[in-house]
């Protein structure tokens, strides 16, 4: 049994399931629908598997040699973050009003005539967007991959083994999360419950935001 395997595999399981924009995102949009949920963890999955191919490449150290490139990704990333959590908090208002029924008018899943296609494409790319402009992402990888690469194996298979664990882990871990969130839907999208989560995961992406994108001018 490789020992360094099982551990890089609970610590690359901690890294893909801590909280943060990927995990708010996924929730916020599973709430909307299950296609969209899956869409969203699926474009997360695919920010991962840019930034670990870019680890396995060593293209992610131009980010640390580069300050003003690395700067820029950040400036965006942030500002990226920033926007979905000002659209969660403006979505409040244009949620509707319970009906007599209590349940939210318009807004179930299955709703007729609803944009599948369109919906999937639009959280698709929210899910990879949050994840591909997160510039710490490849760094952490960079400095990750290599504790876990036997001395005198060669490190090509190895790190690509180990960056193609961490996006099967994505690909375990957050389409569950979006299945879960749907399977309790029912009581996740009463009114006052999904005002309530929106408004939370909205303060939350505009508060990680805020902080990226002052953190970085501020530097």
């Amino acid at each position: 049994m490789d020992a360094q395997l099982i551990a890089f595999t609970g610590v690359a399981a901690g890294m893909v399931a801590l909280p943060g924009a990927d995990f708010t995102v996924v929730v916020r949009n599973a709430l909307a629908s299950r296609t969209a949920g899956l869409a969203t963890a699926l474009g997360v999955a695919g920010g991962l598997l840019v930034h670990t191919a870019l680890a396995v490449a060593g293209l992610a150290a131009v980010l640390v040699t580069m300050p003003v490139l690395f700067r820029t990704v950040q400036l965006l990333g942030g500002a990226y973050v920033l926007h979905l959590g000002i659209s969660a908090l403006y979505a409040i208002r244009r949620r509707p009003s319970p009906d007599s029924s209590g349940s939210p008018s318009g807004t179930e899943k299955g709703e007729p005539g609803r944009p599948v296609p369109r919906e999937f494409a639009r959280a698709l790319r929210q899910g990879f967007l949050t994840n591909a402009l997160n510039p710490k992402a490849p760094v952490l990888f960079l400095s990750l991959l290599p504790q876990f690469v036997p001395p005198g194996r060669p490190p090509l298979p190895r790190t690509l083994l180990l960056a193609a664990l961490v996006v099967v882990l994505a690909l375990i871990w957050f389409p569950a999360l979006a299945l879960l969130v749907d399977r309790l839907g029912r009581w996740l999208r009463r009114p006052r419950t999904a005002r309530a989560i929106e408004g939370g995961s909205g303060v939350a992406l505009t508060g990680l935001g805020l902080a990226l994108v002052t953190g970085t001018l501020l530097r």
